[in-house]
């Protein structure tokens, strides 16, 4: 019974026993699941790891070879090469893009070059762009002629005119009346020696160009034809220095100052073949097809041509690129004339395989820029046109030059009344 009443008495204090054992064993298991790396210890588990992963890819690389270094760099070195190659083709397919969309939006962008777009304005008082902007002046181009321009150009223009050997007599005459109507600017472009003297000696501005074997063999012997050829060769420099220049042939007589009686408002200002107001300004001329019945009668536009011996053209792109344009057909075509040429690139629009010349161009007045028909087929038989004086006279319908040249100074200057009477309407021969 004592025993008993021991083992009841000792029962509170077992069972308390129990329950710590069951908790410990409880906060055992729920650390072992959120710490499985220790309580305290577990950060720095993780850093010996890190440490010994370090370690490892230190050792890992300091085993590496030197040819895997190598290798290695050389890859770099290709893979920078490649991508230089990459960047330098869409560089220059970029290019090719432009150049391909130039032709595109070409009036738009010729806005945003000029200036602002504008909203048109009422009924007839619109009016495009006709004169186009001068380009930047590039003394580079030719320092020595630079300097020239500068003492003979007059607000950056001036007649400029070659000669060779074969036209002295009349160079003469065309200067000696220059000078009597009182122009300051003009120059005369030397293709040979005899007429750099000839030049200096009259106290005329001559310029003798740097030599030049494409140039030279013509200019010493060539042709009057093949001389003015050479002109749109040798004009584009004076653009490109950023001067208008009023190009002549020898064959004028100076009457006036023409830059009194220029307009400036085309990349190109020419005096007309034309005899009349039709042929020298144009007209509908109806082409007559009879086997077309209804539809016989055709219209087309018709025009004499510019006079590529005399015409003042302004320092412009288009400008610029006409003489191009001129220089390299006649290179190409040696058969063919400076003056069709000439006309065929300012007239011709774009077509099919052709991108036409966008250059504004104005016809000179016929009378007061006189070409030698005009002269002695209508005004010298004309009471009212005797008494007109033109800024020049182009004797380019005759070819004796010389003879009535002299007789328009006797007429003109000298007042002699009778001077062209004894010259036929055309040539003898």
């Amino acid at each position: 019974m004592a025993v008993l009443r021991r083992e009841k008495g000792q029962s509170p204090q077992g069972s308390r026993i129990a329950v710590s054992i069951l908790i410990g064993i409880l906060l055992g298991c729920v650390f072992a699941v959120f710490y499985p790396h220790g309580f305290f210890s577990s950060n720095l588990t993780v850093s010996h790891r890190r440490i010994a992963n370090s370690n490892l890819q230190t050792g890992s690389s300091s085993c590496e070879s030197p040819d895997r270094i190598k290798m290695v760099k050389a890859d770099i070195v290709s893979i920078s090469e490649k991508n230089a190659e990459l960047k330098k083709q869409v560089r220059e397919l970029n290019e090719k893009l432009q150049l391909a969309e130039q032709g595109q939006d070409h009036a738009q962008k010729q806005v945003l070059l000029l200036g602002k777009q504008q909203k048109a304005g009422p009924f007839g008082t619109v009016k495009g762009l006709r004169t186009n902007p001068t380009v930047v002046p590039d003394e580079s181009v030719n320092p020595r002629l630079a300097k020239l321009l500068e003492e003979v150009a007059v607000r950056m223009e001036l007649i400029v005119a070659l000669a060779n050997s074969n036209v002295k007599t009349m160079l003469e005459v065309w200067f000696t009346n220059i000078k009597k109507a009182g122009v300051r600017n003009y120059l005369v472009v030397a293709l040979d020696d005899q007429i750099v003297d000839f030049c200096k000696s009259n106290d005329v501005p001559v310029y003798k160009r740097d030599p030049d074997s494409n140039v030279d063999s013509v200019a010493r012997t060539g042709g009057n034809h093949a001389v003015s050829g050479l002109k749109f060769r040798i004009l584009r420099e004076f653009l490109q220095l950023g001067y208008s220049v009023l190009l002549s042939d020898v064959d004028i007589i100076y009457l006036q100052n023409p830059f009194d009686h220029l307009f400036r408002d085309s990349d190109v200002e020419s005096m007309s073949d034309g005899h009349d107001n039709m042929t020298a300004y144009g007209f509908n001329d109806v082409f007559n097809d009879p086997a077309m019945g209804w539809a016989r009668y055709a219209h087309t536009m018709r025009i004499w041509v510019y006079n590529s011996g005399f015409f003042y053209i302004r320092p412009t792109l288009p400008s610029i690129e006409l003489l191009d344009r001129v220089a390299g057909r006649l290179s190409r075509e040696p058969n063919s004339w400076d003056q069709a040429v000439f006309n065929e690139e300012l007239f011709f629009p774009s077509h099919p395989g052709y991108d036409g010349l966008h250059a504004a161009k104005r016809t000179m007045d016929m009378f007061l820029f006189m070409n030698s028909k005009v002269l002695f087929k209508t005004v010298r038989k004309d009471p009212a046109l005797k008494t007109l004086k033109p800024v020049i006279v182009h004797v380019n319908y005759h070819p004796d030059k010389l003879r009535r040249m002299q007789a328009v100074v006797e007429f003109y200057v000298n007042g002699k009344q009778d001077a062209l009477d004894p010259f036929p309407d055309g040539s003898e021969w």
